[in-house]
Order: C-alpha cells, then structure tokens, then sequence
C-alpha cells in the first residue's frame, strides 16, 4: 500500500465517525421533561387535520381538528400514556393517515436522517475528487507516456496505411 493511500484513511474514518455520532445524537436525544401545555401544542402540531389540506390540528379551526385537540388535551391531562401512544390512539380511531411529522426516534428519524448524510458524504466526497482532478491537471507528461502516444500512433497509422509526419506541415 503507498504511504499517500495510508494518510487518507484517518480523514475517512473521521467522517465516519462524525457521521455514526450525528446519527446517534439525532435519533436518541432526549427532550426532557415538558409542561402539559407543551406536549399538548407539539403533539398537535404533529397530527394532520383529517379535512384540511396541509395543515396540522394545532392550525385549523375545523370542528374535526378541535375534537382531535380536545382528545389530545384530554389524554395528556390524564397522565398515562406518552406522546407517541396519544398519537397512536388517535391514528387507532380514524381512517385516515393523520401522522404530519415523523417520530424522532427509531426507523422514522432514520429514514429522513440518511438522506441528509448521504448528501453530505457525497457532497465532502465531490469536493475531495475535483481537487485531486485539478492536481491533476498540473501533471506533465513523462517520456514513457509519450513513448505510448507515438507507438499507439505509429500501429493507427500503419494499419490504415496513412504515412503521417508530424514535423511536417500538410498543405
């Protein structure tokens, strides 16, 4: 292995350990203890409006929406269950899917993280290969390269039969 390949590998490996750790720290974090008033108001803003069109129960004044609240506030006052049995106590009792955001924890937080640290990977990773392609660019051709050239040539023209003479101007 050359000795250039080697000191590449501790860059990569950072990024990858900065990438698991952000991960890590998105999906498990803990937001602590809440007020009622604040559980109440996040876990409206993250169910959907079972008529209305984009918006989340904690937005809309329809009468479907303010019975979902009134339920939401209800099962929250009790005491008894947490944010993510409210919501699926209310996803239980209606037909329609009314998740607006989803969970910050487990496959769902997953699924919206990856593609973001794809990205950035990819990103980091394009902006690693144009700089090495204009390195590149400063390469000056060595005599074997040109050696190569000149056979490759040499055998093109010998088998179309052309004589081409490259010091010599065609008129």
């Amino acid at each position: 292995m050359k000795l250039a390949a080697v000191k590449r590998w501790p860059g990569w490996l950072l990024l990858l350990g900065v990438t698991v750790a952000l991960l890590l720290v998105g999906t498990l974090r803990d937001q602590g203890p809440r007020s009622e008033n604040d559980r109440i108001d996040s876990i409206s803003r993250r169910v959907a409006c079972p008529v209305c069109s984009g918006e989340s129960v904690f937005e809309s004044r329809n009468a479907a929406s303010t019975n979902i609240a009134n339920k939401i506030a209800d099962l929250v006052r009790e005491g008894q269950l947490s944010d993510a049995e409210i919501i699926a106590s209310i996803q239980k009792d209606s037909a329609v899917q009314l998740l607006l955001v989803p969970r910050r924890t487990g496959f769902d937080a997953l699924a919206w993280a990856l593609p973001v640290a794809a990205g950035t990977v990819a990103f980091v990773g394009l902006g690693i290969a144009f700089r090495r392609w204009a390195r590149r660019e400063d390469d000056v051709p060595t005599d074997d390269d040109r050696a190569i050239v000149e056979a490759a040539r040499a055998a093109g023209s010998a088998a179309s039969g052309d004589t081409f003479d490259a010091g010599r101007d065609e008129q």
